[in-house]
């Protein structure tokens, strides 16, 4: 199941490739529901050739399957989310209940690796005779407390989705709305699109929500430049991931004559703090001279 459980993120060696080629092929394929059956396959065949263990081949197949599908599950529920339909389909699908990297997920599952181990320790010491059946029932206790936070994540995102679509923002009505997560499950980052701009405001479901707290990001109009930049391949991969996407274009700093354009999905940053995101430099003929995807800066090479 350990095995199983972590095969999926095979796809990780596509970072070798560049943070273009990983955006493009991570959570791809290998977290699809066709092809859970055969990793999980695989997992059953690493664990028989490598770690040469006898296997009863269905039984164990049908654990690794187990083993899979959680980890599609937990993919499911953070912001980054899962293609599940690949390959018929690239729709990506996200609940938007947890950060990519939940510590508080790390410490429940955590509490139930250790805590068995820590009992055998502390019953070594008082001579207590060594019982198995603990390690059950704390890997019970790690899955329901998993499964009551994520339940109240969903519903404390459900009531920010709700605040964030009860309000005007600069004086129009949302098209759609959206709340990103952060560590703190009572605070959200709400996102409202708006016709002509995206609105940015935290929501913070202790009762602190002031529309004045927030930002309003304005839409790019879709210029030559801006078709240009759309057509390299840095923006194609990132435009098969992007859910609020934000086009912004101004000049090139370092190049005379020549434009900067620059797209980010604004789930993971924002103009003046970008995450994800694509920058293409281009001339005043509207050829790309340079274009460059990164998750963390935008500068292109």
């Amino acid at each position: 199941m350990v095995v199983a459980a972590n095969v999926p993120d095979i796809d990780t060696v596509s970072w070798f490739g560049g943070s273009a080629t990983y955006i493009q092929w991570h959570r791809n394929i290998t977290h699809s529901l066709i092809a859970a059956p055969f990793i999980a396959l695989l997992a059953v065949a690493l664990v028989r050739v490598i770690g040469r263990r006898e296997v009863r081949w269905l039984r164990a197949w049908a654990i690794a399957l187990a083993a899979v599908a959680s980890h599609l599950i937990l993919d499911l529920t953070n912001v980054y989310g899962v293609r599940l339909w690949l390959p018929f389909s690239g729709q990506w699908f996200h609940w938007d209940l947890t950060p990519i990297i939940d510590f508080s997920i790390w410490a429940i599952l955590l509490l139930g690796a250790a805590a068995p181990a820590l009992g055998r320790l502390v019953g070594s010491e008082i001579g207590e005779t060594r019982r198995e059946s603990g390690n059950a029932g704390w890997a019970v206790t790690a899955l329901l407390l998993l499964t009551a936070y994520d339940y109240s994540r969903s519903l404390f995102h459900d009531r920010a989705v709700a605040i964030m679509g009860s309000h005007i923002y600069n004086g129009l009505a949302p098209r759609r709305v959206g709340a990103f997560p952060s560590e703190n499950p009572l605070v959200w980052t709400g996102m409202a699109e708006l016709s002509n701009a995206y609105f940015n405001v935290p929501v913070d479901l202790r009762g602190n929500f002031h529309v004045s707290d927030g930002e309003t990001y304005y839409k790019g109009q879709r210029t030559e430049a801006v078709n240009a930049a759309m057509a390299s391949d840095p923006f194609q991969k990132l435009l098969t991931f992007v859910q609020y996407p934000l086009w912004s274009v101004e000049p090139a700093p370092d190049t005379e004559h020549a434009t900067r354009v620059t797209l980010l999905d604004l789930r993971f940053g924002t103009p003046r703090q970008p995450g994800f995101a694509a920058t293409a430099i281009v001339n005043n003929r509207n050829q790309v001279i340079a274009s460059h995807f990164g998750m963390g800066g935008t500068r292109p090479r």
